[in-house]
């Protein structure tokens, strides 16, 4: 779990292969690939009855697509895949998302807003998210107003934002909508781990852990004046295990620029724009 961030999960925990159905029309199935990036795995949604739109197929993995066919089949007949954002390998029907990147182009593009009508009256809405990926969509069920978060918001763990394409302020942007939508959001269904409900507090919480990692940052680059993300990454994160240390670098990435952006920072050597994560940087305030 997040430090100081309180666990609202609720309903059954993730099982591979165990299709759970969590609420009238939302059926969870979790692919067999657990492990330091997905939890326990990467959830795949099926909403609705007859005709089924499938969000985030998961990986391209044999047993979970079988298993996938047959939960849905259940049900109906699968029309639509939805995904959240490129990491998603889909497979089958029409697939639906927000556009092309990283050799992953949907036969469909949308933005934020479009709709579509699935079977047993469920109508699924587009909504933009950017931050973890530009690309990041999404997906509302308006009845019972169950949002399928894909990556934007996690069960249990914090989400990875890796530049150039990941941006912290946009993220935090982001989950503010989230939080603040009219009507508003009654459940978070992840792409990893369990459902969660008190969506308000549950994303102040994820916004005040943001903020208090990027003013940790502040303050260890403060207090150098100069220095490396490899020489700042064991200050800040001194709170996470060795194994994920390599992946906090991005999210650490991140956040000195978006110190740059606030102009409390800069990078040394390089132009602002720089991608190169090995940049120096300094610091520019004065206490």
């Amino acid at each position: 779990m997040i430090p100081g961030v309180p666990d609202f999960g609720f309903g059954p925990a993730p099982a591979p292969g165990r299709p759970d159905a969590l609420l009238p029309g939302l059926l969870r199935l979790t692919a067999p690939n657990p492990g330091l990036m997905t939890g326990p795995g990467t959830n795949t949604y099926v909403v609705g009855r007859g005709d089924l739109a499938v969000v985030d197929p998961g990986p391209d993995d044999a047993t979970h697509r079988a298993a996938l066919l047959a939960a849905a089949g259940v049900r109906g007949t699968i029309r639509w895949v939805l995904v959240t954002h490129t990491h998603a390998a889909a497979t089958g029907a029409r697939v639906i998302g927000f556009g092309p990147a990283d050799r992953f182009a949907p036969d469909e593009r949308v933005g934020d807003g479009w709709t579509l009508r699935v079977g047993g009256d469920h109508t699924l809405e587009a909504v933009h998210t950017p931050g973890h990926a530009s690309d990041h969509l999404c997906w509302l069920i308006r009845q019972p107003a169950v949002l399928l978060t894909g990556d934007h918001v996690m069960h249990g763990s914090t989400v990875v934002i890796r530049p150039p394409d990941g941006d912290v302020t946009t993220y935090r942007v982001s989950l503010a909508r989230v939080r603040d939508a009219d009507p508003p959001v009654a459940v978070l269904a992840p792409g990893h781990g369990r459902l969660m409900g008190h969506v308000a507090e549950e994303i102040d919480a994820l916004l005040a852990h943001r903020q208090a990692r990027h003013e940790t940052v502040a303050d260890a680059l403060e207090r150098a004046g100069r220095a490396t993300p490899d020489e700042l990454l064991p200050v800040v994160y001194a709170d996470v295990t060795e194994a994920q240390l390599p992946v906090a670098r991005y999210s650490l990435w991140a956040h000195l620029r978006a110190l740059g952006a606030e102009q409390r920072a800069a990078p040394v050597g390089v132009t602002a724009g720089s991608d190169t994560i090995e940049s120096a940087w300094r610091w520019l305030q004065s206490t």
